[in-house]
């Protein structure tokens, strides 16, 4: 009827902070009893010195209530300590479960943002831009206008110069040397050019020598 009309009771969760205040109850209640049943016991040996058999019974009556009750608060006290040790441990293999579960996610988050296709995706384009520098470089390191010629033109007109500078050379006259006699130094370098009485001496010295 109660659950009727009031619906039924709200179990609180239990933690390990309510099981410890709850073995502590259990505790001061043993005391408490323990206390009772030495009092019944002392009243038992006091009615049974008086020869008052019936009260001493009833003493040792309750004192074994008591006795049952202390061992039954014993053992609520051992299913608390139990209930206690299975709670930490499931706390720790939840708080265990729950490490992994979030090292599994920021792994599998870390991986999505690093797959393979953005890897080479990252590299291509780094790629890209160190292209990009090496041009930009090559650009700046070359001397403003000098793209704007012809580069076979230029080629064209470099042989033309090295044919008119060979043309050159092979036109000049070959140098004459003057044959000077042993002990005779001669006034003049020997590859001047010989002028008309130069050549006359020099038919006369090769003349002189044959003889």
């Amino acid at each position: 009827m109660f659950a009727r009309l009031f619906g039924k009771p709200k179990m609180e969760p239990i933690t390990l902070e309510k099981l410890s205040e709850n073995l502590e109850r259990l505790e001061k209640m043993e005391k408490v009893l323990q206390k009772k049943a030495a009092a019944e016991l002392e009243k038992a040996t006091r009615f049974s010195n008086a020869k008052n058999k019936r009260a001493a019974m009833q003493s040792l009556k309750k004192k074994r209530l008591y006795d049952q009750q202390i061992e039954n608060n014993g053992n609520s006290q051992l299913q608390v300590h139990d209930l206690m040790i299975m709670l930490e441990g499931a706390k720790a293999n939840i708080e265990t479960v729950d490490a992994l579960r979030n090292g599994a996610a920021a792994l599998k988050a870390m991986q999505k943002a690093a797959n393979i296709d953005e890897v080479e995706k990252t590299l291509d384009e780094v790629h890209e831009q160190t292209e990009k520098m090496k041009q930009i470089q090559e650009a700046l390191s070359t001397p403003i206008g000098f793209d704007d010629f012809d580069e076979d033109e230029l080629e064209a007109e470099l042989e033309e110069l090295e044919s008119a500078e060979l043309e050159q050379q092979l036109l000049q006259p070959a140098p004459r040397f003057l044959v000077v006699p042993a002990g005779r130094q001669p006034n003049r370098p020997l590859l001047q050019k010989p002028t008309v009485d130069e050549e006359d001496e020099l038919a006369a010295l090769q003349a002189e020598m044959a003889l």
